[in-house]
């Protein structure tokens, strides 16, 4: 005797097998975008042990005076970020924006090494002279009220 499927059961099963398809791409979806999310730290956050070590983030804040060194490769640099109150070398191999200087506003996305020195793959510098990204202006901006609050105590 074989047994027939009730058309209510099959509608539950499709339910059900629907309901998990769903569940399925948004735990995808959820990974993939956690896994390409890039989160901002400033220099005062890497040197506090804030940012993680085993994946990449962005440092921001200004390319420290004095700090810009050019290999003779022509394509490696080592520079320093600073957010006033702390610094961290950074170091890339590629051609820099037109707008990287000195003194000006940068972001550096890449990873921090245990030695801390942090390798970046890329480097996005300020578009014009009245812009900084916004990153950066908000770490140098914590890092003046910290500085305050210290010089007040």
């Amino acid at each position: 005797m074989g047994r027939t499927v009730k058309p209510r059961h099959k509608k539950l099963l499709a339910i059900v097998l629907a309901l998990a398809g769903i569940g399925i791409a948004t735990a995808l979806i959820l990974n993939a975008f956690r896994s390409n999310l890039v989160f901002f730290f400033s220099p005062t956050e890497v040197a506090e042990g804030k940012a993680p070590t085993d994946r990449a983030f962005r440092i921001g804040g200004l390319v420290e005076d004095g700090s810009v060194k050019r290999q003779a490769d022509g394509l490696t640099v080592s520079f320093v970020v600073t957010d006033t109150a702390k610094s961290i070398p950074v170091t890339y191999k590629g051609i820099l924006p037109d707008l990287f200087k000195e003194g000006k506003g940068v972001v550096a996305e890449g990873k921090l090494g245990e030695d801390g020195l942090f390798t970046a793959t890329q480097v996005l510098a300020k578009h014009d002279e009245n812009y900084m990204p916004p990153e950066a202006a908000h770490a140098l901006e914590q890092a003046a009220k910290a500085q305050n609050t210290l010089v007040a105590q």
